[in-house]
Parts: C-alpha cells; sequence; structure tokens
C-alpha cells in the first residue's frame, strides 16, 4: 500500500483537537486519531465532533481495548471511527470479537503488541485472529521507566522489519520515534506512519524558516508520500 500519514490527537480538549485536526488535513496528513488521552476526556462526543467535522476523513479509535470488545467496537463505529485497536495481551476471545464487530460495522481492526513478552509472536497472534493491521509499539511508561535506570531506551525501530516479515498485513511503528526515525518507517516496509500532536519540530531538515507548524508538516507529509508502494 502506498504510505499513509496518521496524526495522533493526544490532547484532552475537543476544541484543540479539532483545531490540530484541520491543520493537519490541509498540511496532507490522510487519517486522524482520536488519541486515548483525548477519548479518556471527551469519550463518543469527541469522535462525534470528529466525524461531523471531517466527514470523509478516516478515524482511529485508540481504545486499547481489553475486554468487553464487541460493544466498545460497535460504540466507536455508530459514533463515526472506522478504525479501533484491540490489544495483543487481551483474552483471545476479545480479539476475535473485535474482528467480528469490525465485520459486522464495517470497521477495520488494528491489533496493538503493546506489552507482549514476544513482539514478533504478538504480532503473528493479532493477524491469525483477523485483525487488518498491526501496530508495533513499545510505551511511554516502558521507555522513560528503562531510561530511568541509566539504559537504553527501546525503540519500536528495533524489531520493526522482523515483524513486517512476519505479517502480511500493514504494520505501523509507535513509541517515541523522532520525526526523522517516524519518516524513514516506510524504508523499513511499515506504510502507515504515525504523528504525535500536540507536535515538537525537532527535525531540522522539515523545520521552516519562519517555524509555521502546518508549512513544517506539509514538508513530512510530502516526504512521507514520496515514497512508493510498500
Amino acid at each position: 500500500m502506498k504510505p499513509i500519514v496518521q496524526i495522533s490527537l493526544d490532547l484532552t480538549n475537543i476544541d484543540e483537537a479539532l483545531e490540530t485536526a484541520a491543520l493537519a488535513l490541509r498540511a496532507g496528513v490522510d487519517w486522524l486519531e482520536a488519541g486515548t488521552p483525548l477519548l479518556l476526556a471527551e469519550g463518543l462526543h469527541g469522535v462525534r465532533k470528529l466525524r461531523e467535522a471531517f466527514p470523509n476523513v478516516p478515524i482511529v479509535a485508540d481504545l486499547k481495548t481489553m475486554d468487553g470488545g464487541y460493544l466498545e467496537t460497535e460504540m466507536m463505529a455508530k459514533a463515526g471511527a472506522t478504525h479501533v485497536v484491540v490489544m495483543a495481551r487481551a483474552h483471545e476471545e476479545t480479539i476475535k470479537i473485535v474482528v467480528q464487530a469490525g465485520h459486522d460495522f464495517d470497521v477495520k481492526v488494528m491489533g496493538d503488541n503493546l506489552g507482549c513478552p514476544d513482539m514478533i509472536a504478538g504480532a503473528k497472534r493479532l493477524e491469525n485472529l483477523g485483525c487488518d493491521y498491526i501496530v508495533h509499539h513499545v510505551g511511554y511508561d516502558e521507555r522513560r521507566g528503562i531510561a530511568a535506570q541509566g539504559l537504553r531506551m527501546p525503540s519500536p525501530l528495533d524489531q520493526l522489519k522482523e515483524i513486517v516479515e512476519a505479517v502480511n498485513i500493514p504494520v505501523q511503528a509507535v513509541g517515541g520515534l523522532s520525526l526523522e526515525q517516524a519518516i524513514q518507517c516506510p524504508i523499513y516496509g511499515a506504510p502507515l506512519v504515525v504523528l504525535g500532536a500536540p507536535l515538537t519540530i525537532d527535525a531540522d531538515a522539515f523545520k521552516t524558516a519562519d517555524g509555521d507548524l502546518e508549512g513544517s508538516l506539509r514538508l513530512i507529509c510530502e516526504k512521507i508520500h514520496s515514497f512508493e508502494e510498500v
């Protein structure tokens, strides 16, 4: 598939999320993600507001579902989400019913391997149970806890190539990536590139002279979209 740019709206205020989403879409972003902080703060209301404002844009609801999967998927689908996220460490039955709800309500399922002792096995499990995409994810707390011990902070790039080779569905990498690293994900075979928001533009190669966030984001999107089909 052609590379896709997804912006994670990890915000806690729907008005700020709508403003950021509009800017991102003008710059060339393809998918919007209602990040977990936004879902905690605004819930279904937040997803509905995003859908009302952007009727034709894919919306990922980062639910991180661990139980009650059918109802969570149904509720988010009816609110306007096109993608939901279920965790690899959920019970097999939970993953199965999220996939079933995805079929019933025309929603794609993204399986997240966060916290798996064997990340490759976790990704394979998610694919075998019917997920449409893999989220290869090294968590926020994990990264910072390890760094606090003076050890090298883990990165999803460490095993990204192995994850891509192990499954036959599209992969995205999440967790502590710099903008430069995120932009390189298609080279690893992972076409779904996630950019965090609020954004910190820390890659000099993509920083415009006037500090214009929208212009910087446009340059990033153009770079990612320039990659051939992955």
